[in-house]
């Protein structure tokens, strides 16, 4: 390259070598997000809700589906004419998961009446 055209690339070149000189930037540390509000604040009221695992299935009998993911749980109940799925969560630190929502469909996936499908399934 010819000495003039040399000096305008290395001119150009300055403001992007000065980008470089700064070093690394340290990282710092985030905090941890807090503690979500404790499963009692979203309770509703309504049938099954507030019951452990043990008084459900005695009240329900032996579910189709019992998971555990984390503090959550989730049974499922079904019978043929509904299905109800319970999700079970701690009310707080240490404490026993109760029943915090629940969900009810007939075998088509239409939404049905939770409190009648409870019934439902106490009567197989």
């Amino acid at each position: 390259m010819k000495p003039s055209r040399l000096l305008p690339v290395a001119l150009l070149s300055l403001p992007l070598a000065a980008c470089g000189a700064g070093g690394v930037v340290p990282q710092t540390r985030q905090p941890a997000p807090p503690a979500g509000p404790p499963a009692s604040a979203f309770m509703k009221t309504g049938p099954l809700m507030g019951m452990d695992a043990r008084h459900l299935t005695q009240m329900l009998g032996t579910p189709r589906l019992d998971i555990r993911e984390s503090t959550m749980r989730k049974l499922q109940f079904a019978n043929g004419r509904c299905v109800l799925d319970a999700y079970l969560y701690p009310p707080g630190q240490g404490k026993e998961p109760v029943v915090t929502h629940v969900d009810a469909r007939a075998p088509s996936g239409a939404d049905v009446d939770p409190a009648g499908c409870a019934t439902s399934l106490q009567g197989r």
